[in-house]
């Protein structure tokens, strides 16, 4: 029997209807069955400021910082904005790289983006796959997953009904649970 997962799904976009946020909860059907999401909200934390800091940790942070902690992995959807991360997204993490003990070390993640336009959210990728680096998370190499021209990818309802892109959900989440149980040995 597969050792169940609890993984922490993260969407850089508040959008109620957003691409990245349907497509999260596709991943979480398209999980291996031991793995379960769980998908933080980003919208209750404050913009970083040290004067806030020094005056205690926002019981957001505090709550995403616990749950970061106690999960197996993180699962990162994030639009790109600007040929880079959301603020949404980079906010959230500027918050947790403060707390102690600062909850990315050595957890591993898996990222996947989708965008409206062409390239699929690669450069918002490449600076995400940098951020976290610094901060010693153990970030999936490889299916890296850009999900571009959005548009016609998405139902009425906005569940993610292209089965190329499902196909690739499916395998990067197999390839996720296998890059778990590799840190969990790493680390033992």
């Amino acid at each position: 029997m597969t050792q169940p997962l609890t993984i922490l799904g993260l969407c850089g976009s508040l959008r109620k209807r957003s691409t990245n946020l349907s497509t999260l909860h596709a991943a979480g059907e398209l999980m291996p069955e031991a793995m379960t999401l769980t998908i933080a909200p980003l919208d209750e934390i404050p913009l970083y400021s040290q004067d806030v800091q020094d005056a205690g940790f926002p019981a957001p942070v505090t709550r995403l910082r616990d749950a970061l902690a106690a999960a197996d992995g993180v699962l990162i959807a994030s639009p790109e904005y600007n040929f880079s991360v959301s603020g949404v997204l980079k906010n959230a993490i500027d918050w947790l790289s403060r707390t102690q003990p600062q909850p990315f070390r050595m957890k591993p993640v898996a990222i996947f983006s989708v965008t409206a336009g062409p390239v699929g959210g690669a450069r918002n990728q490449y600076d995400l796959r940098k951020i976290l680096g610094c901060l010693d998370a153990m970030v999936l190499g490889k299916p890296e997953i850009f999900i571009g021209a959005s548009g016609s990818k998405f139902d009425a309802e906005g569940r993610l009904t292209d089965e190329i892109a499902r196909k690739l959900l499916r395998d990067q989440m197999g390839a996720f649970a296998d890059w778990i149980a590799r840190a969990k040995r790493f680390a033992a």
